[in-house]
């Protein structure tokens, strides 16, 4: 049987549990263009229910595994649970490389489990720009938690905070991941602190770092102060209490009125990046002019400044 490639019908069957038609509309979103925000339409006004746990931190810290531990955690409450597994681009494809899906396989044959790679196409922030439309869909369809796992190649991974309810921040026991995690602004989008192979040597100094600049960070009255949580994902060990902080924290943020405010500053977000992806084709469709070539001829011959001429073109719109 042909799979439909109607938005609707595939979002209906997707929420009847047919994994092919969500792989579909994922598909569509990573596709981009006129389909793919006619999937973020349809899909917004059927979500809301769902809860974002995403986790980041630098290479090697074992991100992968505590997700699936955290996946485990979950499954064995009976709960449904997605996973986003933000991968580098393919310089050739645009397609995820590293294929964490490979990483959680064990997982594959579980109906409450849909894992899914997605390519961050070069974008700085390490996320792809398709995952907020990703994460609204997984909520349409009903899967009450959706975890986002970040590539962390290094660079500053704050965007994590934008596209979580809760962000996890992943270190291990060496002196270097906690001056990092300072010197990459992780300490202020860090909702939970993750020491993980916090049984190597060097653990309990982590934690008197990390200790120390929560301590001498402006964290205000009133504000939640991150715990710092042991584990040792390979063995499974701290993977429960780590759940149980990330519940604490959504409780927190639920009974103090800061999920509606950090919800509405995601929106707000996307809405700008919206705007601005509007306009940058709004500029693509003027390069393509006969009016864009004979402005630019006129910058070349000093009839124009460069500044006057993008004015001249956008007053044409």
């Amino acid at each position: 049987m042909t799979l439909s490639r109607d938005p609707e019908v595939l979002l209906d069957a997707a929420a009847g549990g047919d994994r092919a038609a969500l792989a579909r509309l994922l598909s569509m979103i990573e596709a981009g263009g006129e389909m793919a925000r006619q999937v973020g339409r349809l899909a917004h006004v059927r979500g809301g229910d769902g809860y974002t746990v995403g986790l980041t931190g630098a290479p090697g810290s074992g991100k992968s595994t505590l997700t699936d531990r955290l996946i485990g955690e979950i499954r064995s409450r009976g709960e449904e649970v997605a996973v986003l597994a933000i991968d580098p681009s393919s310089p050739f494809t645009g397609g995820a490389i590293l294929g964490d899906r490979v990483r959680m396989q064990g997982r594959s044959t579980d109906p409450g489990v849909f894992i899914r790679s997605m390519a961050t196409r070069g974008h700085l922030g390490g996320l792809s720009l398709a995952t907020p439309t990703a994460v609204r869909v997984l909520d349409a369809v009903g899967r009450p938690w959706v975890l986002i796992e970040t590539v962390g190649v290094g660079q500053v991974e704050v965007e994590i905070a934008a596209n979580a309810d809760t962000t996890v921040v992943v270190v291990n026991p060496r002196w270097g991941d906690a001056v990092q995690a300072n010197k990459a602004g992780l300490m202020e989008i860090a909702d939970i602190f993750v020491i993980n192979k916090a049984d190597r040597p060097g653990a309990e100094d982590t934690r008197r770092d990390l200790d120390l600049m929560l301590e001498l960070s402006d964290l205000g009255s009133g504000r939640w102060r991150p715990p710092i949580i042991s584990t040792v994902a390979s063995t499974g060990e701290g993977s429960a209490e780590l759940w149980a902080g990330i519940g604490e924290h959504r409780r927190h943020l639920e009974t103090s009125g800061d999920l509606t405010e950090r919800r509405s500053r995601r929106i707000s977000g996307e809405i700008i990046e919206i705007m601005h992806r509007l306009i940058e084709e709004e500029v693509g469709d003027l390069t393509a002019t006969t009016d864009f070539v004979a402005v630019q001829a006129d910058v070349v011959e000093r009839r124009l400044d460069p500044w006057a001429a993008a004015e001249k073109l956008l007053a044409r719109r």
